[in-house]
């Protein structure tokens, strides 16, 4: 790779009078069309001036820097990186999918209706709830849409004081969010010293202002909620609904249903669950389904022009039917092997503070050995220098040093030893040279950057 142009802007690049692509004349007409003054630019576009060979090789060059499953070890707790099929990928590129226009004919693209059909029926079937709609484009969309139901559901019998929603504070960020842009109240129950949702503290904070509760399960430390058949009592019995936030269900597959466990709505993230990559914000799509008695608040767009991602929902079909019945029942329990496996072979290196078998993921509190000053944020930009991504760091908040690991059900023994190893050897680099890790990484085209200065003083333009 030739270092002089290596790290350079696209702008950097650009010389004066230099086309890598020109359009060929207009052979169907002579006449000249003027855009309107209101949609012309009054300078020309400052844009980069390169031949189409250099612009190639910038962008493969800089493609290269790209981290996701295909390359290494993706271990982002919380977000279920799990691998792509290449299946998936052909499905979804067939012309036949790929090139729906959304107001074409309902009679040309029945295959694609009947698809859309089938996916809310085997979502249905994984979940225990009644139907879907597909309509939500990403998991925080889906949780507004399923909060607006649960709304909706309350204004249609004439409760217009159930303004509250109850909400763990180990919950997601978009928990609250969403909550608040449907225009509810959050209220916060608190956690137990095991990591659970403290009852007690729920009793108290139930009466007939409360329109749901929000939870996920596993929660957010990688924990299986034992109480939630006590817990959906409590909340039904005071007129409230549960709403299940699908973030955690890869472990759940094949194991049990949250519509057995007593919630009334909830949303998948499809490109979590059923393996859509969804890196760098996207693309996405949240399902909301809801229990028998709800369906007349789902999105009515069932059948029609828009159908939610549908390049997402062909992946999710194309994943399902690969897997199929019966080994769709081994996602769950492979998940979970894989992330207790993980756990106690570093947990005596990297503090447990809830030491428990837990489900898909799990959560350390930084590093035992708490006198190298050596912290989180260094161990996961020292896992740079070897080749894997960071796990999600100082998330969830219950724990000053944070540190989300989730392997998912793809994952061989080689790989999960591999990182192991990894992880192990940092622990010792942090005893017997802790600078080493607090510099790093040292091996990246960009070190470690300032990320209040860039996030106080952003550049976000070429000058």
């Amino acid at each position: 790779m030739n270092n002089k142009l290596y790290g350079t802007l696209i702008f950097e690049l650009s010389r004066e009078g230099r086309c890598g692509y020109s359009l060929p004349r207009n052979e169907y007409s002579h006449s000249t069309v003027e855009l309107p003054k209101t949609l012309r630019r009054e300078k020309v576009a400052e844009l980069p001036e390169c031949d189409e060979l250099t612009v190639v090789r910038h962008y493969t060059n800089h493609s290269n820097n790209n981290f996701g499953v295909n390359n290494g070890f993706y271990p982002l707790g919380s977000c279920t990186m799990k691998y792509n099929p290449v299946i998936n990928e052909e499905v979804a590129a067939r012309p036949e999918f790929a090139n729906l226009h959304p107001q074409q004919p309902r009679e040309t693209c029945e295959g694609a209706y009947r698809l859309h059909s089938e996916v809310r029926s085997m979502l249905s079937a994984l979940t225990g709830m009644s139907d879907f709609t597909l309509s939500p484009c990403a998991g925080a969309h889906g949780e507004l849409t399923g909060l607006m139901i649960i709304r909706s559901y309350h204004e249609s019998r004439g409760d217009l004081k159930r303004t509250r929603v109850i909400i763990p504070d180990s919950a997601h960020g978009t928990n609250p969010a969403s909550a608040a842009v449907c225009g509810l109240e959050v209220v916060e129950v608190k956690s137990t010293a095991d990591g659970m949702v403290d009852v007690e503290h729920l009793k108290t904070l139930l009466d007939d202002t409360i329109a749901g509760m929000m939870m996920t399960n596993p929660n957010t430390l990688g924990l299986f909620e034992r109480n939630i058949p006590e817990i959906a009592r409590l909340v039904h019995e005071c007129g409230g609904l549960m709403y299940y936030d699908g973030a955690n269900l890869n472990p759940m597959l094949g194991v049990c249903r949250p519509g057995d466990m007593g919630f009334d709505v909830m949303h998948i993230n499809l490109h979590k669950t059923f393996s859509t990559p969804h890196g760098g914000g996207g693309p996405g799509s949240g399902p909301v389904g809801v229990r028998k008695g709800l369906e007349e608040f789902l999105s009515k767009v069932t059948v029609g022009p828009y159908l939610g991602n549908y390049g997402v929902v062909v992946r999710a079909w194309a994943y399902l039917k690969t897997l199929g019945r019966e080994n769709v029942r081994m996602v769950g329990p492979l998940a979970t092997l894989n992330a207790n496996y993980v756990k106690e072979r570093l947990k005596d290196l990297y503090e447990l503070p809830i030491d428990r078998i837990c489900m898909h993921e799990f959560v350390f509190d930084g590093l035992k050995d708490k006198s190298t000053g050596v912290t989180t944020m260094d161990i996961a930009k020292r896992l740079l220098d070897y080749g894997y991504h960071a796990p999600t760091i100082y998330f969830p908040l219950l724990f000053h040093e944070s540190m989300m690991i989730e392997p998912t059900e793809n994952e061989s023994r080689e790989t999960l030893d591999a990182f192991i190893d990894v992880m192990r050897t940092i622990a010792q680099e942090a005893k017997d040279n802790p600078e080493l890790v607090k510099t790093a990484p040292h091996t990246t085209p960009i070190g470690r950057v300032d990320d209040v200065e860039a996030a106080k003083h952003p550049v976000v333009k070429y000058e």
